[in-house]
């Protein structure tokens, strides 16, 4: 008489541990990844009030060339914040930069110096703008 096996073996069951764990490594570089990108559209976000600044700047001031368009100058913020922390931000010659600045803990410290910039494309209305920055090459924004 033959006997009816019953469960799992003992390889059957290493086998379906190591599926899932190495589901798991990739489901979590996958969502660190995601996570980071989440974090920094808070400071692409914070760009705005400067976009705004120049572009208006340039409508209602006109300036002889970007190189007037300065911070803390033509109604431009010397800086803005993004959300609690306060990141680094500047417009020197119609380029606005953004750098993240390292918080303490977590994968923040990841993204320390990551900067965002956009460039104004001339002082005639309505502006285009060029992104930039080392968050292209890193994947941020």
């Amino acid at each position: 008489m033959k006997k009816i096996q019953k469960g799992f073996t003992l390889i059957e069951l290493m086998i379906v541990v190591a599926i899932i764990g190495i589901l798991a490594a990739v489901a979590l570089s996958a969502y660190q990844n995601y996570s980071n990108r989440a974090a920094f559209s808070e400071l692409v976000l914070a760009v705005t009030p400067l976009k705004t600044a120049v572009e208006l700047a340039i409508q209602t001031r006109s300036p002889a060339n970007t190189g007037a368009l300065e911070a803390a100058a033509l109604g431009i913020p010397a800086n803005v914040t993004a959300g609690a922390d306060v990141h680094g931000s500047s417009v020197a010659n119609g380029l606005i930069t953004m750098t993240w600045r390292a918080t303490s803990g977590g994968s923040a410290e990841a993204m320390a110096g990551v900067t965002y910039t956009l460039t104004a494309g001339g002082i005639t209305p309505p502006v285009q703008w060029t992104e930039g920055g080392t968050c292209l090459a890193n994947g941020f924004c």
